[in-house]
């Protein structure tokens, strides 16, 4: 079992020891889990508590971080980035796939295997193809015809990528993946929904990452492409001829139409529905379960059904959530005011000496 000192963890992560740097670690866990000579990280104030009761030998934590913590403190700009480091020492050793073509799988002869390529039993790569250096095509995975795939990308089990797509350097397809699917294109006539052919293709530029069971569906002409380093999580669909810039973040169930657009680094929350031909601008956030209709200027925060401003979302809800109790103060009103109607009509009361 791989153990390590305090301090030499702390260099590592070109952190600061605030503690015994000579205390031994011998493995990593969760704030509440953690026992005696293991370390966690804390870099969210809503898990202070957990924090502070911690049975953790050691927290990576920020650097302007104050207060008693009952273990060694280190120090450091990003605690989560730095406890992935800290994991990668005691993880189990990575599983290696030799290179060579399992004798189950169905390799064209026209296809082209760069050196260190590994293709998975069952798997079928078919003419045309071209597979970079040491790309890793897992069991059962379909590669379609005239496909180019980079070097150095990670396909998992039952991965399918089909004709004629394009796929980077160093690009990670989890299990279930659907890269070049038709676009969802049909036109209503004689009394019945026709086919529009979807001749485009998909291009995957370098260090994307797709999640399980997303699909990206290849252009009606063109392309649908995510450009480099996006991130694209389970259950996403990608709809023909989008265009994702740089380092976007779809997260899990988001539904993006046809030829919307997206600019760099914009973040979609878990079941974000983007609507059709729309411009998401860069660095912009949509919130979970957000549906946006409209354009987005760079930078905005939306959330809600109707997609508005975050901060005027929050107003709505806390507005929302007095409703019952305006109702029946509205109610009350409202009897009181017949009540008073019902009385001016009544005949006046006979004072005392009047005939």
């Amino acid at each position: 079992m791989a153990s390590f000192l305090l301090g030499e963890l702390a260099d590592l992560v070109n952190g600061e020891v605030h503690g015994e740097r000579k205390t031994v670690i011998r493995g990593v866990a969760d704030l509440e889990s953690a026992e005696t000579g293991e370390i966690s990280f804390y870099a969210n104030p809503r898990y202070e508590k957990a924090a502070r009761q911690t049975r953790a030998s050691a927290l990576l934590v920020t650097r302007d971080l104050s207060g008693d913590f009952p273990c060694a403190l280190v120090r450091v700009d990003s605690p989560s980035l730095a406890f992935s480091q800290v994991v990668a020492l005691f993880a189990p050793r990575p599983i290696l796939y030799p290179p060579g073509v399992h004798p189950t799988a169905v390799v064209s002869p026209g296809a082209i295997l760069q050196e260190g390529v590994h293709v998975g039993p069952q798997a079928v790569v078919e003419a045309g193809v071209c597979v970079g250096t040491g790309t890793v095509i897992g069991a059962g995975s379909f590669i379609g015809a005239e496909t180019v795939l980079g070097e150095h990308c990670f396909l998992y089990p039952r991965v399918v990528v089909r004709e004629r797509c394009t796929i980077g350097n160093r690009v990670i397809l989890h299990s279930g993946a659907v890269i070049g699917s038709d676009g969802f294109g049909y036109e209503f006539t004689a009394g019945r929904h026709r086919k529009i052919p979807q001749t485009g293709t998909v291009q995957l530029d370098d260090e994307v990452e797709i999640g399980a069971n997303a699909t990206i569906d290849r252009g009606r002409f063109g392309r649908t492409w995510i450009q480099e380093g996006c991130k694209i999580d389970n259950l996403v669909q990608i709809a023909h001829n989008v265009i994702l810039g740089p380092h976007c973040l779809v997260v899990a169930q988001t539904g993006i139409s046809g030829s919307t657009i997206l600019g760099s680094r914009v973040t979609l929350a878990g079941q974000v529905g983007l609507a059709g031909h729309l411009h998401i601008g860069d660095g912009a956030i949509v919130t979970a379960q957000s549906g946006i209709t409209k354009d987005v200027p760079a930078g905005a925060v939306l959330s809600g059904r109707h997609g508005r401003p975050a901060s005027e979302t929050l107003r709505l809800e806390a507005l929302y959530l007095q409703l019952p109790d305006l109702w029946r103060r509205l109610r009350k009103l409202e009897q009181k005011v017949e009540q008073e109607a019902d009385g001016s009509e009544s005949p006046a009361p006979t004072q005392p000496g009047q005939p």
